[in-house]
């Protein structure tokens, strides 16, 4: 680069620094605005999949505040959930590991090309770490690498990872993990096999 384009260069660098500091700046887009941008984005739905765009009530608030809930809000939230968690009849928070595995790795299911037989998968690795022997996982979430080793695998952490899957907002308002089972995207059984995959001590995430 001779010293013409580097002078160019810079100048043409200069214009962009006052856009670039003002970006932040930038209002927020109003909320009708953007729920209608949204829902024209989506044509030709499937039967049933009209009612996928309507928030609840603690979607929209969480929206509303940008997944910054004030102590007031969260606290409302996280009790308007905790009264939504089913727990299994039967009393039994554990399945089996291995199907819970399974499910963890799996991403499948809820997507416009899946025929309607397909089985949901859980998608933990797109977001945690589990079994350390795993290369592939996403950084969005904690790692939940030793989850039962390290808790001891007492009985109120299993109880209280059941409830986490099953309707995470229960423990944490706005949070960005799905509730999988007020949504009906895991089934119990799916949601124990997930809940023995992080207290097994015989599964690869407490090795």
């Amino acid at each position: 680069m001779n010293g013409t384009t580097r002078l160019f260069a810079a100048a043409a660098f200069a214009l962009l620094l006052p856009a670039a500091a003002g970006a932040d700046d930038i209002a927020p887009a109003d909320p009708a605005t953007v729920d209608a941008m949204m829902r024209a984005s989506f044509t030709n739905l499937p039967e049933g999949w009209a009612a996928r765009l309507e928030q609840d009530e603690t979607q929209r608030e969480c929206s509303e505040v940008r997944n910054h809930p004030s102590p007031d809000m969260a606290a409302a939230i996280e009790a308007r959930e905790t009264a939504r968690l089913v727990y299994p009849a039967d009393g039994v928070l554990m399945g089996d590991w291995k199907a819970g595995e399974k499910i963890a790795q799996s991403g499948r299911g809820g997507q416009f090309t899946d025929k309607p037989d397909t089985v949901n998968g859980g998608n933990c690795y797109a977001c945690h770490q589990l079994a350390p022997q795993e290369v592939s996982f996403g950084t969005l979430g904690p790692s939940l690498t030793g989850y039962g080793r390290d808790r001891g695998y007492a009985a109120e952490d299993v109880k209280a990872a059941y409830a986490k899957i099953y309707d995470a907002e229960a423990a944490f308002a706005c949070s960005t993990m799905p509730r999988f089972g007020v949504n009906g995207v895991l089934s119990e059984q799916q949601i124990k096999d997930l809940v023995a995959y992080l207290f097994d001590p015989d599964s690869p995430v407490n090795k």
